[in-house]
């Protein structure tokens, strides 16, 4: 089916009480990590319109990863940062996607994610997630981070809450379970959690946007 992004963003826009998409085409948000969090809120933006997106992982796909990942049983063996864009733009066509096969560090973070007004971490490990709010904080603090603490097991979902704790720093989870516990990931947690850091980014946007009117 062909369809026009003026196509695309009548239907973003027929579905909200204003027009939005003019607004989210300009954004630029960057995802590190692209497993059960990122590849899911990068899912979430693109449908909600977001222009640009700047994807980094270094990781590929494995079987384990389907019970909770964006990823297909095809897609086995295959990098993240090289499937995922292909499902993205099979969405919106019209998403700019940069994505970087490669290990976020806190010596390549600023150059990957310069161009982002919004950054979100999306990763596995504390130590990673702990380098990235630092690295950003430290490094880039001008730009909006939202992190992920806490989506493990089966608990009560709505215990799964957005915070801001600081005026820079968004934190969404239960801020307890973790896998380490033994409690396991399952998609339904993982992707409350991660719908909560997707809308947090498109509150960011359009509160920003709300500021210059």
């Amino acid at each position: 089916m062909q369809i026009t992004e003026a196509d695309f963003a009548a239907a973003v826009d027929s579905r909200n009480n204003r027009p939005i998409y003019g607004i989210l085409k300009q954004a630029h948000v960057g995802i590190a990590g692209l497993g059960g969090l990122g590849s899911n809120i990068a899912a979430a933006l693109v449908r909600s319109g977001v222009g640009s997106l700047v994807l980094a992982d270094f990781d590929s796909v494995e079987l384990s990863n389907l019970n909770r990942q964006l990823y297909t049983l095809s897609q086995i063996g295959r990098k993240k940062a090289e499937v995922l864009p292909e499902l993205l733009r099979e969405i919106n066509p019209f998403c700019e996607i940069t994505s970087h096969c490669v290990r976020v560090t806190a010596t390549n973070c600023a150059e990957l994610f310069g161009d982002c007004e919004i950054i979100i971490e999306a990763f596995d490990l504390p130590e990673q997630k702990a380098m990235l709010v630092n690295t950003v904080l430290e490094q880039m603090p001008e730009v909006e981070l939202i992190s992920g603490s806490g989506m493990a097991g089966y608990g009560n979902a709505n215990a799964i809450t957005t915070r801001r704790i600081t005026p820079k720093l968004t934190l969404c989870g239960d801020g307890k379970t973790d896998v380490a516990d033994g409690v396991g990931l399952t998609a339904s947690r993982v992707i409350i959690c991660a719908g909560h850091m997707a809308s947090r980014a498109i509150e960011i946007i359009l509160e920003g946007a709300n500021k210059h009117e």
